[in-house]
């Protein structure tokens, strides 16, 4: 059971990624149901994303990164970055998608210009850490 999550967690967050660049090219072609629709798909993809997640920790733990030279140093940067940034998104995203839901769409369109690079980098970095993790220095 546990080997489908640790595939899922990449896959979903690689999803997340292209939903969001699709949500925002359908909004600048001004197709709100297509960007609103691409965006609730986006949420749900992300809850999933959590609840596996959390199953993994839960049930496996984390893994180290081994060795102790710049790729290590490279790894905690992104590790680091994508962890405080995923805390903020939580917040950042309910909050958007809030003011949406109440069409309060000048507030939803100011808080959307920080929440969207924030939920692409975390969406970006989950997947190249979860590579580094399992397939440039697997642990061993």
């Amino acid at each position: 059971m546990l080997h489908w999550i640790s595939i899922a967690i990449p896959i979903l967050n690689a999803l997340s990624a292209v939903l969001l660049v699709t949500a925002l090219a359908a909004i600048r072609r001004g197709n709100r149901e297509r960007h609103r629709n691409l965006m609730v798909t986006n949420l749900g993809v992300s809850i999933a994303f959590l609840v596996c997640y959390v199953v993994q920790i839960a049930t496996v733990g984390h893994k180290s990164f081994p060795g102790h030279d710049w790729v290590r140093s490279v790894f905690l940067a992104i590790l680091i970055s994508h962890t405080l940034l995923a805390v903020c998104l939580v917040p950042l995203a309910l909050r958007t998608f809030f003011l949406a839901f109440r069409q309060r769409f000048p507030e939803h369109r100011r808080i959307a210009r920080i929440t969207f690079p924030v939920w692409l980098y975390v969406s970006v970095t989950g997947v190249v850490i979860y590579w580094m993790v399992n397939h440039l220095r697997p642990y061993v």
